[in-house]
């Protein structure tokens, strides 16, 4: 009886130790499995060519490597991001539909479309953040606006009576230039253009005064001579705009570092292991040396965080935009 029993405790011993092997040989789930299995979405809320559809697609092809799973890019473009992000909550919570997401859609969207049709924060969850696509304000380089502090002087001076181009209205953009002047205490005039190729074009043509735009869509501007950045909206100076300030430099005022951020989210309902799957490799990707040049090919720079912080800083952008529209009483087109 007592050999017995020292048999029957091993035995139980032994197969418990097999069962916990055996989980740990199973896939976290089969969005995110070891071998090939169903193909894992990645949703771009722009059109092809652009620089997020350029990040989406490097990071795509990363992460199938990474997770032995087929990746497909669809550019679901429309509302600011807001019919992607929508595609993303309402598809299955299993991983296998993810959201190349911008503040456009998460953070700024709830403040300018009451009837949302989904809850930011509540129905999405951070995976992880990896990049940050500066913005920058610049004049043409025939302007008799020399600096920064001589554009505002002037917006003080005579209010409304300068102009400033953006990518459209509720634009991280358009937001970018009202938080300037609210915080400068200034009344810009703002004209809104459907992208940032006219609004650049009618800069050089003179026909706005100012514009507020990304750093790559202006840079080859400055670079042909036609073009010229006041400051750049980061905390520190751009590496591509040597001698440029930023703009808190420039105008001595805070909380004028914004960051344009690029990360990946998923709905709220995704289990909780997946999402750990998911930031865990899509750091290493954002980690990797190649992905530094090709972000900055794509005019962005490396901006590496997990969810806990990408979260914080969802969270910290959309308590900066919600002030913003409400001090300008902005409204959604």
């Amino acid at each position: 009886m007592k050999r017995f029993s020292v048999l029957h405790g091993r035995a139980a011993r032994y197969g418990a130790a097999m069962a916990l092997v055996a989980q740990a040989l199973v896939p976290l789930h089969p969005a995110v499995a070891q071998e090939p299995s169903k193909p894992i979405r990645l949703l771009v809320p722009f059109a092809p060519g652009g620089s997020q559809d350029i990040i989406g697609r490097y990071l795509a092809s990363q992460l199938a490597t990474r997770l032995s799973t087929p990746m497909i890019v669809e550019n679901k473009s429309g509302a600011g991001g807001v019919i992607a992000a929508d595609a993303v909550v309402k598809a299955p919570a299993d991983g296998s539909t993810l959201l190349l997401a911008t503040g456009g859609a998460i953070s700024i969207a709830p403040h300018l479309m009451p009837k949302l049709p989904y809850l930011a924060q509540q129905d999405l969850v951070p995976v992880a953040m990896v990049a940050d696509t500066p913005m920058v304000i610049a004049v043409r380089a025939q302007s008799s606006l020399r600096s920064l502090a001589e554009l505002l002087k002037t917006a003080k001076a005579e209010p409304g009576k300068l102009a400033y181009a953006s990518t459209g209205t509720g634009t991280v953009s358009h937001l970018t230039g009202e938080l300037l002047a609210q915080g400068a205490g200034v009344k810009l005039t703002h004209v809104p253009y459907r992208g940032a190729a006219p609004a650049v074009i009618d800069l050089i043509s003179g026909n706005v005064d100012a514009i507020v735009t990304s750093a790559a869509s202006i840079e080859p501007m400055v670079l042909s001579g036609k073009a010229r950045v006041l400051g750049t909206f980061t905390k520190e100076p751009l590496h591509n705009l040597p001698g440029t300030p930023t703009v808190e430099q420039a105008t001595g005022l805070s909380g004028l570092a914004i960051p344009v951020w690029v990360g990946v989210m998923v709905s709220a309902k995704t289990p909780k292991a997946v999402v750990a799957r998911l930031a865990e490799e899509t750091l290493k990707v954002c980690q990797l040396p190649e992905t530094r040049k090709r972000l900055q090919d794509a005019g962005a720079d490396v901006n590496c965080s997990g969810s806990q912080g990408f979260g914080q800083l969802i969270a910290e952008d959309s308590q900066r935009w919600a002030g913003v529209v409400k001090h300008g009483n902005i409204k959604s087109e």
